[in-house]
Protein backbone atom coordinates (compact mmCIF):
# COMPACT_ATOMS: atom_id res chain seq x y z
CA UNK A 1 0.00 0.00 0.00
CA UNK A 2 1.45 3.37 -0.98
CA UNK A 3 2.09 6.07 1.59
CA UNK A 4 -0.38 8.47 -0.01
CA UNK A 5 -3.15 5.83 0.28
CA UNK A 6 -2.13 5.19 3.87
CA UNK A 7 -2.24 8.91 4.59
CA UNK A 8 -5.71 9.15 3.07
CA UNK A 9 -6.78 6.25 5.28
CA UNK A 10 -5.25 7.85 8.41
CA UNK A 11 -6.42 11.42 7.73
CA UNK A 12 -9.57 11.27 9.88
CA UNK A 13 -7.68 9.63 12.74
CA UNK A 14 -4.95 12.28 12.66
CA UNK A 15 -7.27 15.28 12.39
CA UNK A 16 -9.67 14.20 15.11
CA UNK A 17 -9.57 16.30 18.24
CA UNK A 18 -6.74 15.94 20.77
CA UNK A 19 -4.72 13.45 18.75
CA UNK A 20 -1.94 15.89 17.82
CA UNK A 21 -1.22 19.01 19.79
CA UNK A 22 0.11 22.29 18.42
CA UNK A 23 3.72 21.66 19.43
CA UNK A 24 3.92 18.26 17.77
CA UNK A 25 2.39 19.59 14.54
CA UNK A 26 4.92 22.45 14.53
CA UNK A 27 7.80 20.00 15.07
CA UNK A 28 6.58 17.84 12.18
CA UNK A 29 6.25 20.86 9.89
CA UNK A 30 9.72 22.10 10.82
CA UNK A 31 11.20 18.67 10.24
CA UNK A 32 9.54 18.44 6.81
CA UNK A 33 10.92 21.90 6.06
CA UNK A 34 14.47 20.94 7.04
CA UNK A 35 14.67 17.43 5.55
CA UNK A 36 16.84 16.93 2.50
CA UNK A 37 15.35 17.00 -0.10
CA UNK A 38 13.15 19.72 1.28
CA UNK A 39 9.55 18.47 1.52
CA UNK A 40 8.00 21.81 2.44
CA UNK A 41 9.32 25.14 1.22
CA UNK A 42 9.72 28.00 3.69
CA UNK A 43 6.50 29.64 2.46
CA UNK A 44 4.53 26.40 2.78
CA UNK A 45 5.90 25.78 6.25
CA UNK A 46 4.91 29.29 7.36
CA UNK A 47 1.43 28.78 5.92
CA UNK A 48 0.92 25.51 7.84
CA UNK A 49 2.37 27.01 11.05
CA UNK A 50 0.05 30.05 10.94
CA UNK A 51 -1.29 30.39 14.52
CA UNK A 52 -4.41 32.30 13.35
CA UNK A 53 -5.86 29.20 11.66
CA UNK A 54 -7.19 26.34 13.76
CA UNK A 55 -5.01 23.30 14.28
CA UNK A 56 -7.57 21.05 12.60
CA UNK A 57 -7.61 23.22 9.46
CA UNK A 58 -3.82 23.50 9.26
CA UNK A 59 -3.34 19.78 9.73
CA UNK A 60 -6.01 18.91 7.15
CA UNK A 61 -4.45 21.30 4.65
CA UNK A 62 -0.98 19.87 5.33
CA UNK A 63 -2.12 16.29 4.77
CA UNK A 64 -3.95 17.16 1.55
CA UNK A 65 -0.92 19.10 0.33
CA UNK A 66 1.39 16.15 1.01
CA UNK A 67 -0.95 13.77 -0.81
CA UNK A 68 -0.87 15.98 -3.88
CA UNK A 69 2.94 16.12 -3.78
CA UNK A 70 3.36 12.35 -3.93
CA UNK A 71 4.40 9.22 -2.15
CA UNK A 72 7.88 10.39 -1.09
CA UNK A 73 6.43 13.40 0.72
CA UNK A 74 3.89 11.24 2.53
CA UNK A 75 6.65 8.83 3.55
CA UNK A 76 8.64 11.69 5.06
CA UNK A 77 5.53 12.81 6.96
CA UNK A 78 5.21 9.33 8.47
CA UNK A 79 8.89 9.39 9.41
CA UNK A 80 8.45 12.79 11.11
CA UNK A 81 5.34 11.53 12.89
CA UNK A 82 7.21 8.49 14.15
CA UNK A 83 10.06 10.62 15.48
CA UNK A 84 7.88 13.24 17.16
CA UNK A 85 4.82 11.20 18.25
CA UNK A 86 5.77 7.53 18.32
CA UNK A 87 2.77 6.38 20.36
CA UNK A 88 0.36 8.02 17.94
CA UNK A 89 2.31 6.58 15.01
CA UNK A 90 1.92 3.07 16.45
CA UNK A 91 -1.83 3.60 16.94
CA UNK A 92 -2.51 4.63 13.32
CA UNK A 93 -5.23 2.58 11.59
CA UNK A 94 -2.95 1.86 8.62
CA UNK A 95 -0.27 0.50 10.98
CA UNK A 96 -2.80 -1.82 12.59
CA UNK A 97 -3.75 -3.17 9.17
CA UNK A 98 -0.07 -3.77 8.39
CA UNK A 99 0.42 -5.55 11.73
CA UNK A 100 -2.54 -7.90 11.21
CA UNK A 101 -1.07 -11.36 10.61
CA UNK A 102 -1.88 -13.47 7.59
CA UNK A 103 -4.41 -16.14 8.69
CA UNK A 104 -2.56 -18.81 6.67
CA UNK A 105 0.78 -17.97 8.29
CA UNK A 106 1.97 -20.11 11.22
CA UNK A 107 2.52 -18.19 14.44
CA UNK A 108 5.92 -19.48 15.57
CA UNK A 109 5.56 -18.23 19.14
CA UNK A 110 2.26 -20.05 19.57
CA UNK A 111 3.67 -23.16 17.87
CA UNK A 112 6.67 -23.11 20.20
CA UNK A 113 4.36 -22.90 23.20
CA UNK A 114 2.23 -25.73 21.90
CA UNK A 115 5.27 -27.99 21.62
CA UNK A 116 6.56 -27.16 25.10
CA UNK A 117 3.37 -27.22 27.17
CA UNK A 118 3.67 -30.81 28.40
CA UNK A 119 5.52 -30.01 31.61
CA UNK A 120 8.17 -31.72 33.71
CA UNK A 121 6.26 -34.98 34.25
CA UNK A 122 6.27 -35.64 30.51
CA UNK A 123 10.00 -34.93 30.37
CA UNK A 124 10.72 -37.29 33.28
CA UNK A 125 8.59 -40.02 31.71
CA UNK A 126 10.41 -39.75 28.38
CA UNK A 127 13.79 -39.63 30.09
CA UNK A 128 12.94 -42.69 32.20
CA UNK A 129 11.87 -44.67 29.14
CA UNK A 130 15.07 -43.71 27.30
CA UNK A 131 17.27 -44.54 30.30
CA UNK A 132 15.46 -47.87 30.80
CA UNK A 133 15.91 -48.83 27.17
CA UNK A 134 19.60 -47.90 27.28
CA UNK A 135 20.14 -49.94 30.45
CA UNK A 136 18.21 -52.90 29.01
CA UNK A 137 20.28 -52.81 25.82
CA UNK A 138 23.49 -52.48 27.80
CA UNK A 139 22.76 -55.36 30.17
CA UNK A 140 21.22 -57.75 27.63
CA UNK A 141 24.05 -57.47 25.15
CA UNK A 142 25.86 -60.85 24.89
CA UNK A 143 29.19 -59.21 24.16
CA UNK A 144 31.66 -60.11 26.94
CA UNK A 145 33.52 -56.86 26.51
CA UNK A 146 30.50 -55.03 27.88
CA UNK A 147 30.65 -57.02 31.14
CA UNK A 148 34.34 -56.18 31.54
CA UNK A 149 33.67 -52.50 31.04
CA UNK A 150 30.79 -52.64 33.50
CA UNK A 151 33.04 -54.34 36.09
CA UNK A 152 35.63 -51.56 35.71
CA UNK A 153 32.97 -48.88 36.10
CA UNK A 154 31.43 -50.53 39.16
CA UNK A 155 34.88 -51.22 40.65
CA UNK A 156 35.67 -47.50 40.74
CA UNK A 157 32.33 -46.37 42.09
CA UNK A 158 32.29 -47.04 45.87
CA UNK A 159 31.73 -43.34 46.40
CA UNK A 160 28.69 -43.18 44.13
CA UNK A 161 26.91 -46.32 45.37
CA UNK A 162 27.26 -48.20 48.66
CA UNK A 163 29.62 -51.16 49.08
CA UNK A 164 26.76 -53.65 49.48
CA UNK A 165 25.09 -52.53 46.29
CA UNK A 166 28.41 -52.63 44.48
CA UNK A 167 29.12 -56.16 45.71
CA UNK A 168 25.68 -57.35 44.61
CA UNK A 169 26.16 -55.83 41.17
CA UNK A 170 29.63 -57.39 40.86
CA UNK A 171 28.24 -60.83 41.81
CA UNK A 172 25.47 -60.43 39.28
CA UNK A 173 27.95 -59.51 36.55
CA UNK A 174 30.13 -62.50 37.41
CA UNK A 175 27.11 -64.80 37.19
CA UNK A 176 26.24 -63.38 33.79
CA UNK A 177 29.81 -63.81 32.55
CA UNK A 178 29.87 -67.50 33.61
CA UNK A 179 26.74 -68.25 31.59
Amino acid sequence: QSYSHRLQHDMYFLTSTSRLNEQVVDKIILQLNRVYPQILTNEEAEKFRNPRASLHTRLSDLLKHLQKKGDRHCQEFYRALQINAEQLFNDLPSRKILKTPDPTEIDTDKEQYMLNDRGPVFFLACFSVAAGLALFWYCCNSDTKVVGRARRILGFSPIIIGRHVRNICMLYLEDISRD
